[in-house]
């Protein structure tokens, strides 16, 4: 039924179809009702409240993904070319039998998408990567950049854990590690937090953020707004993509540099992936202590190269990359997905001066044990065990610490 009502209902309701969410409740459900009646049916107080959601999911929302998307454990659903759907619930991905039609209306959902979030998807522009106004990211591509068809993904910015203590319920901190994270805080150290897409690096950074004194000034610098930290003083930039004219992009590079003359008490960058590096690095060596981001890399002893290749985008050269770095950040958190779910695995030390280059030195690392196998002292968790490293002495110190938390 529901279906079969939308191209109606879109029309009749044309002046409202082109906001988020479409129209109201009530003009929805009215409409329903009356082209259930024109049509000879009868349709009970159920049936007109599931008709409504389907209208509204088709002609407005998702289409056939808005139930996966209402699911609060699904953080991505992948649509590849031919109508596969693939979701993730937090333990890697896994095919949904879901069907949402052929190429064209696979093309068509993405395209009504990209409009709603006000960007432009065709052959000119076949690609878009953009958040909806329910918070959802999109990304489309469309032939001819995907030739076997369209390819949508899908990111719901979930709440998961806002304080360390949940993450340690959750395991994803093993156990001292949420103090050490914590003097991280209020020592005012400086750090990024590592991993590859979705290890939860942002999840990892707003727990941290929500430890920050509250007498504390967050801004915070974000392509999209994911980081959601509790905490009673944060201000928020976000990016701005250009126009289908090609016009009005606001990179993060500009934004840092703005965020600099809003008073931070702490600078925090979303994620570094482009010449907003120079200006952050630049921040955190002119008294903005306690400064911190996200960083894609696959391990901590990644991140000079990574610096490297994305300050040279700003025009920095290799030593001053390394002295700034060396001189501004005190530590690296690496984060990565398991099978048993996310999990921060390494703890680093950034140091590094003169002709030394930027150098970066494990403290402290998660190994992951089979049950079986013996250890003096005993492991705090059956499958893991915190081994320190080379650089737990210097930045212990640094964190104020005597030895690793129990």
């Amino acid at each position: 039924m529901a279906a079969e009502l939308v191209a109606p209902l879109r029309s009749r309701l044309a002046d409202r179809a082109a906001r988020a969410g479409g129209p109201a409740g009530a003009e929805l459900a009215a409409g329903v009702v009356e082209l259930a009646v024109a049509s000879g049916r009868v349709l009970g107080v159920d049936d007109v409240r599931a008709t409504v959601d389907g209208v509204r999911d088709h002609a407005w929302g998702l289409g056939p993904l808005q139930p996966l998307v209402d699911d609060p454990q699904v953080t991505d659903v992948l649509v590849n070319a031919g109508g596969r759907v693939w979701v993730d619930r937090g333990g890697g991905l896994v095919e949904e039998p879901r069907p949402v039609g052929d190429e064209v209306q696979v093309r068509a959902l993405a395209v009504r998408l990209a409009a709603q979030a006000g960007r432009r998807l065709d052959e000119g522009r076949p690609w878009v990567d953009a958040r909806l106004p329910g918070g959802i990211r999109l990304h489309a591509v469309i032939p001819p950049v995907s030739p076997e068809g369209t390819h949508l993904s899908l990111r719901a910015l979930r709440g998961g854990p806002r304080d360390l203590a949940a993450l340690a319920r959750s395991g994803s901190l093993a156990p001292g590690w949420s103090a050490v994270l914590e003097a991280l805080i209020l020592t005012r150290a400086a750090f990024l937090v590592t991993g590859g897409t979705g290890a939860g690096k942002s999840t990892l950074l707003a727990a941290l953020l929500s430890r920050v004194p509250p007498d504390e000034r967050l801004v915070l610098v974000e392509d999209v707004g994911e980081l959601r930290p509790d905490h009673p003083h944060v201000v928020r930039l976000e990016a701005r993509h250009a126009n289908v004219e090609g016009r009005g992009a606001v990179g993060l590079d500009e934004l840092v540099r703005q965020a600099l003359r809003m008073r931070p008490d702490r600078l925090v960058v979303g994620e570094c992936r482009g010449p907003e590096v120079r200006d952050l690095l630049a921040a955190l060596n002119t008294g903005h202590a306690g400064g911190c981001g996200t960083l894609h890399a696959n391990a901590p002893g990644e991140v000079p190269a990574r610096l490297e290749a994305l300050a040279g985008l700003a025009g920095m050269d290799r030593a001053a990359v390394h002295a700034q770095a060396a001189a501004g950040l005190d530590a690296v958190l690496h984060v990565v997905r398991t099978p048993a779910g996310r999990r921060v695995v390494e703890l680093a030390m950034v140091g590094g001066r003169g002709d030394t280059g930027l150098s970066v030195t494990t403290a402290a690392r998660l190994v992951e044990l089979p049950p079986s196998t013996p250890i003096t002292p005993p492991p705090a968790t059956p499958t893991a065990h915190t081994v320190l490293g080379p650089g737990w002495p210097v930045l212990a110190e640094r964190l104020g610490l005597q030895a690793w938390p129990q």
